[in-house]
């Protein structure tokens, strides 16, 4: 039996994912119009958009990133991005404006390029220190010995300091906030190892650990690389929400309307909202009629009626006719602004989520610590000598020091992020794969995530061709969603216009014309004087006779009913929440065999169902595309949004679906518990390392050859392991 649910209170193709990150960030530097293009998806795309825009006047360069879904813009100061976003659409893209000011602060992955360098240094230093080292182990001896020794300090003490700085950061900033995380033990590691072996070959001793301190480096840093790759994708969706924004407004005062920027607007100005363009405040429509496209904001399938009263928020599309509106609230104030601060919050709340990792290195540090200080203090009791209790000390925390534990989680995930990138998912969070193993329950948004978003006729043969000619010389003069629908399916089923004239548009009503001396009409049902039914429809009036409605349905996406057998067979709840109204949802979910179902929920609503769901102790995967669902996406315990959504419910969630099936969101909640189980195998590995090295250590037998390849061994045998996923 169908359960409405109620509020509670209170694959790509490879060869075109990016444009290379330099270019990309010279591009946003240089910008002056930034598009955001939801519905790119392939290489050709890319050589259309960016061919169209080069070839306008005044446009001096443009550049697209499919990964991003935006193209960067370098154009004349007299050129408009309303008139790039018309050419764009006249080739079949969707574009919305964005504030490239606000993008550039996102487009720098600095992070990346710091680790790399510190990576690629610690492996150069490596591979000499090793090359002397071997000639130490082959019997090289006195003058010799330490002559390479010296060579190797003045190697490895200069990369270490430069290489390790995010050890000793991280570290630093745990003992200030007197706690341990797994870097202490890499630093006190790493500092011990550096000392002893200064120390051992200022006295001309055996042996150095400098080849073991730099090998260290490069494998935690091999693994902080990792982990790092496999977000690099992640930004924050809050300023991808006031990048949404529209950057400027056309305000009307007594000397005619002039173009100004957004921040310039007070509360009280009339601000004129040509047809196509986006809300740029909250207000009240003063003068003019239209149809608004809410579905970016509630996820509502139809356009809605506009006329002089009614409230418009920022964000909103007006359609068909110019509105005036008079601003209620602007900047921080609107309700796209309140949207950001919700999303905001719930990103804070996701972040206190405690990896698999950071587990292990609240018990790992401190035994570790304790074990070598006992080391240390029962060698000198023993035999009476500082020297031989510190390498003792030393040997004892390289070789027990988190190189496997460090490599654990970012070989794994990233070998899984492999399998489902192949599969059309890209992963964007290192705990994302974590997360998605626990879930218990998947919440789906309707419009543009179930459904494809595009409306489709479907009763085109209840019409006669003639009757379909009219309809077609009618729609095909609108830019009305049902209208360019019907346009496209009387085209492709070889329907030819008719002979109508003196078409025009009547905004927020429909399109009327003369035909042979009649009056034809195609719109609203009041409009034509037919009564609306359940179903969504578009009426034609011919003369006098009756009209007649053309039916639309929103059609789902490729492996929609799939994706939900699946994952209710995997004993998962599914449940549809969407902000479109109860006759459409609740059709789908019988459609879909989804018990349970919640229409006509505001952005506030989606969220805060997520978050009495969590309350609950369920394990939330919401699944959405739209603005209103990005509040959701952030609050949930993992997300995903298909790539064809808006930047800023991509970047909400943490794995974005690059096809358009469905069907790999199953595949990878049953890929993320196998991942989750080789992590687990994984730390199981290391501890079974530590539990046969470290008595070698204690013992004294660990010499920095053995400590070295010991701890080697175990990051490769980790290394292996997480293959296995590929």
């Amino acid at each position: 039996m169908t359960a409405q649910l109620r509020p509670p209170s209170g694959a790509a193709c490879p060869g075109c994912l990016a444009t290379p990150q330099e270019a990309v960030r010279q591009t946003v530097r240089d910008a002056r119009i930034a598009l955001s293009l939801p519905s790119i998806h392939c290489q050709s795309c890319i050589s259309a958009v960016e061919g169209a825009l080069n070839a306008q006047p005044g446009v001096i360069g443009a550049r697209v990133n499919l990964t991003l879904k935006r193209a960067m813009i370098e154009a004349a100061p007299d050129l408009r991005a309303a008139d790039l976003i018309a050419v764009l659409e006249g080739i079949g893209y969707e574009a919305h404006e964005l504030d490239p000011g606000t993008l550039s602060a996102t487009e720098n992955d600095r992070a990346g390029r710091d680790l790399l360098m510190r990576l690629a240094v610690a492996g150069f230093a490596s591979m000499n220190v090793m090359l002397l080292s071997v000639s130490v182990w082959s019997g090289a001896g006195d003058a010799t010995r330490d002559l390479f020794h010296w060579i190797s300090a003045a190697i490895a003490l200069p990369a270490i300091a430069f290489s390790a700085q995010p050890f000793f950061r991280s570290a630093w900033g745990a003992l200030s906030a007197r706690r341990l995380n797994m870097d202490v033990p890499i630093v006190l590691a790493i500092v011990l190892a550096l000392a002893t072996s200064l120390w051992e070959t200022s006295l001309s001793g055996e042996h150095a650990y400098f080849d073991a301190a730099l090998a260290l480096t490069f494998f935690l840093l091999a693994g902080r690389y990792l982990d790092h790759r496999t977000r690099a994708m992640a930004r924050s969706a809050a300023q991808e929400l006031a990048a949404l924004e529209v950057p400027r407004a056309l305000r009307l005062s007594d000397g005619g309307e002039e173009e100004i920027a957004v921040a310039e607007l007070a509360v009280g100005d009339l601000v004129l909202v040509r047809p196509g363009g986006r809300m740029p405040v909250d207000g009240e429509i003063v003068s003019g009629r239209s149809e608004l496209d809410r579905s970016l904001l509630t996820g509502e399938t139809l356009p809605v009626f506009a006329e002089p009263g009614r409230a418009v928020s920022a964000g909103e599309v007006n359609l068909t006719g110019p509105l005036t509106v008079r601003a209620t609230a602007v900047g921080q104030d609107t309700s796209l602004h309140r949207m950001a601060d919700l999303v905001a919050i719930a990103e804070s709340g996701r972040s206190r989520y405690t990896s698999l990792a950071d587990s292990a290195a609240r018990l790992y540090a401190p035994g570790v610590h304790i074990l070598s200080a006992l080391s240390f203090l029962g060698w000198l009791l023993y035999s009476g000598d500082m020297r031989t209790a510190l390498n003792i000390a030393a040997a004892v925390l390289i070789i027990t020091c988190p190189c496997a534990l460090g490599l654990a989680v970012p070989a794994v995930t990233t070998a899984a992020s492999g399998r489902l990138f192949r599969k059309g998912l890209l992963i964007k969070d290192a705990t994302a794969l974590e997360r998605l193993a626990q879930v218990d329950t998947v919440v789906f948004d309707k419009t543009g995530t179930l459904t494809s978003g595009i409306p489709e006729c479907t009763n085109l043969g209840d019409l006669t061709r003639a009757d379909l000619g009219v309809a077609l010389a009618l729609a095909q003069a609108s830019a009305h969603p049902l209208s360019v629908a019907l346009a496209r399916s009387a085209r492709a089923a070889g329907i030819r216009p008719a002979d109508v004239t003196d078409i025009a548009e009547a905004p927020g009503y429909g399109t009327q014309g003369m035909l042979r001396g009649q009056r034809v009409r195609l719109g609203r049902a009041a409009w034509v004087g037919a009564a609306q039914g359940a179903q969504t429809a578009a009426w034609l009036q011919i003369g006098q006779r009756a009209p007649q409605a053309l039916l639309f349905c929103d059609g789902l996406r490729p492996g929609a009913e799939r994706a939900v057998r699946e994952l209710q067979a995997a004993g998962k709840e599914v449940l549809l929440i969407s902000g479109d109204g109860a006759g459409a949802v609740g059709a789908l979910a019988e459609r879909l065999g989804i018990g349970k179902w919640l229409a006509e929920a505001l952005p506030q609503d989606k969220a805060a169902r997520i978050a009495d769901l969590s309350a609950r102790g369920r394990r939330v995967l919401m699944v959405g595309d739209g603005l209103n669902d990005t509040a959701a996406l952030a609050a949930a315990h993992v997300s995903i949004s298909p790539a064809s959504a808006l930047d800023a419910a991509r970047v909400a969630s943490d794995i974005v679906l690059l096809g358009r099936d469905l069907s790999p969101i199953a595949q990878a909640c049953d890929t993320a518990t196998k991942a989750t189980s080789r992590i687990r195998e994984n730390f199981r590995i290391a501890t079974l390392y530590n539990v046969i090295a470290v008595p070698l250590a204690v013992a004294g037998l660990a010499t920095p050859l053995i400590a070295a390849l010991a701890m080697s061994i175990s990051s490769i045998t980790v290394s292996l392991n997480a293959l296995r996923l590929r």
